[in-house]
């Protein structure tokens, strides 16, 4: 923009400040700088590990430093890839020392990611990350809400077959008069209950006090025909309310525990997933409980570099966009 106010195209002016205007082709990372970028000075005790997929598909490891709040100082490396071998192997080229200052590490519920934090970050305490636990347990709400939306779609194909049926039996035009056209059932609110099946998605994925007032009419419909949903969003509703509570360690550790029976009780298969998550990560999960440290720094610089991804049109020359990256955020 500035340079075609001045009347110098946008793209010659990118390309004078890379050549001519920076010190990219001076930089000390810029050989290695497609597969991995260190920046020693930026680790601090507390720290975030996340992922995030540039424009030509490439999926990068990002290890940010809490205390940055996404700002100068907040990115430490960011490697190429997703395996725990390769990122691990990149990570320890940080000198242990600097890694030794390292105590908490926040990341999602990626086993790979987990792995990666045990192997660099010796006297680190994982964290995961409480959000990703509740995307869990929100999504099995959700897939039972599906579940039960191709039964009502079933019902409906059902109906209309059977429709269809009866008025090819009619013996005259005025049987099939009188039997009429196939029409839905409308629930109280005006909407078939298949589109309330569709358009519950954002009702479940959400906090009840949150719902607007057409929003609340579908969920009493929805529950009512569907207790089940009911007690499983009333399940998801329980763990938000525990990460909220602002409990000792040992106390969250109790009501999770007594959650954690109540959803086992549930007996449901959409849940199973979330019972061997917790079973897995137990220990993990109450960590937030000491210090009630979230990914939201790394969710913060994740959606950055995707806004300035945008405003780069796209990762081209990966390289620059690294240098680039690193002259904002290291």
């Amino acid at each position: 923009m500035l340079g075609e106010r001045n009347g110098v195209n946008g793209q010659t002016l990118r390309k004078q400040y890379k050549e001519k205007l920076s010190d990219y082709r001076s930089w000390d990372q810029l050989e290695h700088a497609e597969e991995y970028v260190l920046f020693p000075d930026n680790i601090g005790r507390d720290m975030s590990l996340d992922e995030t997929c540039l424009s030509n598909g490439d999926v990068y490891t990002i290890l940010t430093n809490k205390a940055a709040h996404g700002r100068k100082g907040a990115l430490a490396a960011m490697v190429k890839g997703v395996s725990s071998e390769v990122v691990s192997s990149l990570l320890k080229k940080i000198p242990l020392k600097k890694r030794l200052e390292v105590k908490t590490v926040t990341t999602d519920l990626s086993s790979a990611m987990m792995l990666t934090v045990r192997t660099t970050f010796p006297a680190a305490k994982l964290v995961n990350d409480r959000f990703h636990v509740q995307q869990l347990m929100s999504e099995a709400v959700d897939q039972l809400r599906i579940r039960h939306r191709w039964e009502v779609l079933d019902q409906e194909n059902k109906a209309i077959k059977e429709h269809r049926a009866k008025r090819k039996a009619c013996r005259n035009r005025q049987e099939r008069d009188l039997l009429g056209q196939w029409t839905p059932c409308l629930m109280e609110n005006g909407e078939t209950m298949p589109q309330i099946m569709a358009r519950s998605r954002h009702i479940i994925l959400k906090h009840k006090s949150k719902w607007n007032e057409q929003q609340t009419v579908r969920a009493k419909i929805l529950f009512e025909k569907f207790p089940d949903l009911e007690k499983a969003y009333a399940l998801y509703l329980d763990l938000v309310d525990i990460f909220n509570k602002k409990s000792i360690p040992g106390e969250a550790r109790l009501n999770l525990a007594r959650w954690y029976n109540d959803v086992e009780k549930f007996d449901n298969r959409e849940f199973n997933k979330v019972l061997e998550t917790f079973e897995n990560h137990n220990t993990t999960i109450i960590n937030y409980f000491e210090q009630r440290l979230t990914n939201a720094s790394a969710e913060s610089f994740n959606a950055k570099i995707k806004a300035f991804r945008t405003q780069f049109r796209g990762v081209g020359d990966i390289k620059f966009f690294m240098y680039r990256l690193s002259k904002l955020y290291s």
